[in-house]
């Protein structure tokens, strides 16, 4: 069953983010996922988003390669750098069954 990893992003050093991003997006695609949303404001139609924030949502195969990503050495660098370069609220969610 497919899943997504969901992130809300709000950038708090840019030089760094750039860093984080090239990183975490080398490691993504070395794990077979790929980004279907990447650093847009989302139109909120029944909260209020703040301008700040953006929205990333990056599509893997099932759960066990969402976590596999997450967790691997390739992503640690970049999941280092995330803590002073941005603050974000990260989910993963399955898809539908087929």
């Amino acid at each position: 069953m497919t899943a997504y990893v969901i992130s809300e992003v709000e950038i708090v050093n840019p030089t760094l983010a750039d860093e984080y991003k090239r990183l975490a997006e080398a490691s993504i695609q070395r794990h077979g996922g790929r980004y279907l949303v990447r650093g847009v404001r989302p139109d909120a139609v029944e909260s209020v988003w703040s301008c700040e924030r953006r929205l990333v949502i990056v599509e893997f195969s099932d759960m066990e390669h969402a976590r596999k990503w997450y967790a691997s050495p390739d992503y640690a660098e970049a999941l280092k750098l995330r803590e002073v370069a941005l603050e974000r609220r990260l989910l993963f969610a399955e898809g539908l069954l087929p």
